[in-house]
C-alpha cells in the first residue's frame, strides 16, 4: 500500500531523513518509535505530501505520489490523517468538521454526509458531541472527533502523528481504543507514537528511527524482547524502565 524509497530530507544543514526505505503491505499496522528528533514525524508527514523530500520517492498504492495539484488532492482524500494538535476547524461543530471534506472533496449529498458522520462519531463513541464546537470537547474526545473526520474520506491509509501527545494522561487510553479497534477492522496504518504499549498490542510490525535512519524493523515481541541493534536496546531500556 506505500512504498518508500531512498528518502532524503534535509531543514537547511540538518539531514532529518537519511535514505530512509520503507513498505507497508494493505492492512498492515507499522508503528515507528524512537527517540525525539529521530525523523518519525517527517517520515510520516511526507508520506502525504505535507513535507516534500529532496531525494527518494513514495508510491501509494501503486500510485506516484504527486507533488501539486488536482493528484495531490486526491492523494490527500486517500491518505487521511490524524495530528499531535487535532486541528479541528474551531468554528464548527463537530459533525461539521466530520462532513466538510466528503461533502467538499467526495461529492457527496449532506444527508448521506451526515448519517456517515454519526455513524462514525458513534464508532468512536462520541455520538452524543455531534452538534457540540470543539472547545466544548475534552482532549480525548477532540481527537477521536479527528479521527472520524479522517475516516470520513474512506481512506486507503491512516496515518498518525503522535495523536496522544497532546492529551492528559487519562485520556490516552480512550484514542488508543479507537486506534486498536481500527487496527483490528485491518485498516492500513502508520503510527509515530512514544506509547510502547499500543506498540506492543496493536502493530504488525515495529519500526525503530534513530538520526534519520531506519535503524531495525520487527514483529513487536522480536523488537521488544530481543532487539538487534545497541542503539534500540538503549533506547528501549530508557522508555521501559519508567
Amino acid at each position: 500500500m506505500i512504498r518508500a524509497r531512498g528518502l532524503n530530507k534535509w531543514f537547511g544543514e540538518h539531514h532529518v531523513l537519511r535514505d530512509v526505505d520503507l513498505d507497508v503491505a494493505r492492512g498492515e499496522v507499522v508503528v515507528v518509535v524512537g527517540p525525539s528528533g529521530s525523523g518519525k514525524s517527517t517520515l510520516c508527514r511526507c508520506l502525504n505530501r505535507l513535507e516534500t523530500v529532496q531525494q527518494g520517492e513514495i508510491t501509494i498504492d501503486g500510485v506516484p505520489a504527486p507533488l501539486e495539484g488536482k493528484e495531490l488532492a486526491r492523494l490527500r482524500a486517500d491518505v487521511g490523517m490524524v495530528f499531535q494538535s487535532f486541528n479541528l476547524f474551531q468554528h464548527k461543530s463537530v459533525l461539521e468538521n466530520v462532513t466538510l471534506a466528503p461533502i467538499k472533496v467526495r461529492g457527496l449529498g449532506r444527508a448521506e454526509a451526515e448519517q456517515n458522520a454519526r455513524d462514525l462519531l458513534a464508532r468512536v463513541g462520541i455520538a452524543e458531541q455531534a452538534d457540540k464546537m470543539p472547545a466544548q470537547l475534552s482532549g480525548g474526545q477532540q481527537q477521536r472527533a479527528a479521527i472520524a473526520r479522517a475516516l470520513a474520506m474512506r481512506p486507503k491509509v491512516m496515518l498518525f502523528d503522535e495523536p496522544t501527545s497532546a492529551l492528559d494522561p487519562e485520556m490516552v487510553g480512550e484514542v488508543l481504543d479507537v486506534m486498536t479497534g481500527l487496527a483490528a477492522d485491518g485498516m492500513t496504518m502508520v503510527v509515530v507514537t512514544h506509547e510502547m504499549g499500543f506498540a506492543r498490542k496493536a502493530a504488525d510490525r515495529v519500526v525503530f528511527m534513530a538520526g534519520g535512519r531506519l535503524v531495525e524493523q520487527a514483529p513487536p515481541a522480536e523488537f521488544f524482547d530481543s532487539p538487534k541493534t545497541d542503539r534500540a536496546r538503549d533506547f528501549l531500556a530508557k522508555v521501559l524502565t519508567h
